[in-house]
């Protein structure tokens, strides 16, 4: 990732980073030795072949745009059968104009995130260097993920490091449902990754998070998809939600490398939204002007920040337990994205990600509150003027609803008069949890409606309700 460094190593090592500048490693291609297709077009002739399970999948049908692997190396699951699709009510309620606004639903993965699109990647290269054991730090969904590829394929044992802190039961369960074993860490995601990657360093286990480029490989795919389903049109906007800031990286690169090699003739504008409890992208990029420049940053400006953010204990704090990250790892591979593609960063209120998550699931998409950050960011923008009405936007759905049901059903339960006065104590742990959180209005909530336990008056009621 140093320009500078132009250290190379085989791909049957398992580095992260650099040895000589320390910085994370990236994946280089000699683009003159793949047999590339001569568009992307050709890539649909795979779907008359599904029953070759790498013409299935959703990553490896696009194999010559990541071909570090033969086809008899290859793990899949069957990952990436995942939908763009537009919703009128989202795009509405976001100020677009009718099916402009499309949303890349990737809660349809096999364990319900995004992050399959990366394990099969990570998996692969596992299976590349005959690793026996795979380890990953995780807010949930990565624990998930690299614990349905162990348990479906066998081909690798799997440790997961949690933080102490928030962490959805439908992710932790998941893990624990999968055999995965499960080390829980008194400190939170940031502290879990730090622990990680020493122990896998220690002991050569296989690290599987967003640090190992080949996970961002396979997360490439989303974006091939996308244009897939645009009919390989490119949109004007990409809006995807900023945690460890691996998906925006593996953006940035999929563009960069499709414009580089002629498959597409321009690149969309990217914008990556945090929440507001965990913005260090949007303090970096957007308040103390952090750029890429080419490789030229200014990382003593970096390390300044994040050694500030170490002498006063700031912790990311968000009820988007996905993007709950303080030290983004791909913090200078997003920037370099950012750069690619002319992004702007924004941040969103948990208050803001909720609503938007409410609209979203009105829509008929159920999607974690992390996901919701992109539509709440894209809605943010366009009451800025920064997107038109009439551009051609995609918002990453990073993940299922079911993955942080909690939150879904706060949101639609308290009953408001209880977040006008901060809710403090346990006697409704919804309350307490959205008022913490800064939420003090719910107006997309749809409330369930007690009625008497009689016919009569459930008949009343729903005339009342005009059902």
């Amino acid at each position: 990732m140093n320009p500078a460094c132009r250290a190379t190593y085989s791909v049957s090592e398992t580095l992260v980073d650099c040895s000589k500048c320390g910085h994370l490693l990236d994946i280089a291609y000699d683009w003159n030795r793949v047999p590339l297709p001569g568009s992307l077009k050709q890539f649909e002739s795979r779907w008359s072949s599904r029953r070759n399970p790498l013409d299935f999948s959703g990553v490896w049908r696009f194999r010559e745009l990541l071909p570090f692997a033969r086809d008899e190396q290859i793990v899949t699951i069957g990952e990436g059968q995942t939908i763009l699709q537009s919703s009128a009510g989202v795009g509405k309620y976001a100020g677009f104009q009718t099916g402009k606004l499309l949303l890349q639903y990737e809660g349809l993965n096999p364990s319900g995130s995004f992050k399959d699109n990366g394990m099969t990647a990570a998996s692969t290269h596992a299976h590349m260097v005959g690793a026996k054991v795979a380890a990953c730090a995780s807010t949930g969904n990565t624990s998930a993920s690299l614990a349905i590829y162990s348990s479906t394929t066998r081909l690798f044992e799997t440790i997961v490091f949690i933080g102490s802190g928030k962490i959805a039961y439908g992710k932790l369960s998941q893990a624990l449902d999968y055999g995965a074993k499960t080390l829980q860490i008194q400190g939170d995601f940031d502290d879990a990754l730090k622990q990680v990657r020493d122990v896998c360093a220690a002991r050569g286990i296989y690290l599987c998070n967003s640090v190992n480029p080949f996970r961002l490989e396979g997360q490439k795919s989303i974006m091939f998809r996308v244009l897939e389903a645009l009919n390989w049109e490119v949109p004007d906007w990409i809006v995807v939600p900023g945690g460890n800031l691996g998906n925006s990286s593996a953006f940035g690169k999929a563009f960069f490398e499709l414009k580089e090699l002629g498959l597409i003739h321009r690149i969309p504008r990217l914008a990556v939204i945090n929440a507001t409890g965990s913005n260090t992208l949007y303090q970096l990029f957007e308040q103390h002007k952090i750029r890429w420049n080419g490789g030229k940053l200014d990382e003593a400006k970096i390390n300044g920040f994040f050694g500030q953010m170490d002498t006063d204990n700031r912790r990311a704090s968000t009820l988007a337990t996905a993007i709950e990250i303080n030290r983004p790892v791909n913090l200078l591979k997003c920037l370099r994205a950012l750069e690619v593609c002319d992004g702007v960063v924004r941040e969103v209120s948990d208050e803001a990600i909720l609503e938007a998550k409410a609209q979203i699931g009105a829509g008929g998409f159920g999607c974690e509150p992390a996901s919701a950050a992109g539509v709440a960011g894209a809605k943010l923008l366009r009451e800025q003027g920064v997107i038109s009405p009439s551009d051609q936007v995609v918002c990453i759905l990073t993940g299922h609803q079911l993955k942080d049901p909690t939150s879904t059903v706060a949101y639609h339960s308290v009953d408001p008069a209880r977040l006008s006065a901060i809710a403090t104590t346990e006697d409704d742990a919804y309350a307490t949890m959205l008022s913490k959180a800064g939420v003090t209005q719910t107006p997309a909530a749809n409330r369930p409606i007690v009625v008497e336990n009689k016919f009569e008056s459930i008949m009343a009621l729903l005339d009342r309700i005009g059902c």
